[in-house]
């Protein structure tokens, strides 16, 4: 017999996570897929994917269909959230038919963004789709009191973007994105490594650097890490030795970013709302919260209290799976 389940996604540029109303988190996968450039097929998707990274055959291309937090392909993106809901139908032991979906999207998308992200949900089956912005899923998770006349400060730092917001009563006050986030940093590694030691990393290394030795910026120990990539000049094999020292100077950049941006929502933030923040601080969620040092930096550069989420990596899809279904906006399939 088939069950109507409601279910909540978070689709980020860096993983994609599924939370049941009857069993919590069910899925974390990575938003990557692999394709068959002579089939056109999906091939794999998620962990898998994300392991043949620099790793395949011409004849196969990985492919991260968002970018920068929205949907950068449309067909990927509708073809990955299909094998999702069918790889949540194993997880429940039964079947997904027309379920109710809850899906985030960011503070800053745009209509037409949304509506990608609306038609990408309903072909993939979904019967209905309900919107909640992410600094709002990100706060619920966080255990924040969302829906009381109190400022919930939230900074969700994922793979694309840095969403920044103020929630007061279940709805955002004030809030701005910025494209500094994990992929930028990733980057940044890669550039460097490249410029520094002539030496070509992936995006795999990038992100095992950054998390072995990636620091906020404020002085601490100093910590080494030894990575092997290709040798731009003899094209050969090479092993190199980072510093954290380095990398926190190479981090600068995107950090200060998310500073300014956290920075610039705080200035339109109501007056009333203002005293909130500085009693309750701010809560970081998202992968790039668990950089080392990165809380004690920022409270003490902004000069208010910031806390580390119980669940970082979670709190979003928690969030969208603890709202109220009549809460969220929704979206009716167009006749």
């Amino acid at each position: 017999m088939f069950q109507n389940i409601q279910i909540g996604i978070d689709l980020g540029t860096a993983n994609t996570l599924v939370y049941s109303n009857t069993k919590g988190i069910i899925l974390n996968e990575p938003t990557v897929v692999a394709i068959d450039k002579n089939t056109g097929q999906i091939i794999a998707f998620g962990h898998q994917a994300k392991k043949m990274i620099g790793k395949t055959p011409k004849s196969i291309e990985i492919i991260r269909p968002l970018k920068e937090g929205v949907i950068a392909d449309f067909d990927r993106t509708t073809e990955l959230l299909k094998l999702i809901m069918q790889q949540a139908s194993k997880k429940l032991g039964t079947a997904l038919r027309k379920p109710s979906v809850a899906i985030c999207t960011p503070s800053g998308a745009t209509s037409v963004e949304r509506r990608a992200i609306e038609d990408a949900a309903r072909q993939s089956g979904a019967k209905e789709v309900y919107l909640i912005e992410e600094p709002v899923a990100a706060a619920i998770g966080s255990d924040l009191p969302v829906h009381e006349p109190v400022a919930s400060m939230i900074v969700d730092i994922g793979g694309g973007t840095t969403e920044v917001g103020i929630i007061s009563f279940g709805g955002v006050v004030a809030s701005n994105t910025t494209k500094a986030a994990g992929d930028s940093m990733n980057e940044a590694i890669i550039m460097h490594v490249r410029k520094e030691y002539n030496v070509l990393i992936g995006e795999p290394t990038a992100e095992e650097i950054k998390h072995e030795i990636g620091h906020g910026l404020v002085p601490h120990e100093a910590e080494q890490i030894t990575i092997t990539g290709r040798d731009v000049v003899t094209g050969l094999p090479k092993s190199v030795t980072l510093s954290s020292v380095e990398i926190q100077e190479v981090l600068r950049e995107s950090l200060e970013t998310i500073l300014e941006t956290i920075r610039a929502t705080l200035e339109v933030c109501p007056p009333e709302l203002s005293g909130d923040i500085v009693d309750h601080g701010v809560v970081l969620t998202g992968g790039g919260a668990l950089l080392k040092n990165i809380s004690e930096w920022l409270s003490t550069v902004i000069d208010v209290p910031v806390h580390l989420a119980p669940e970082p990596l979670h709190a979003v899809v928690i969030g969208t799976g603890k709202t109220v279904m009549p809460k969220f906006k929704r979206v009716k399939a167009a006749k």
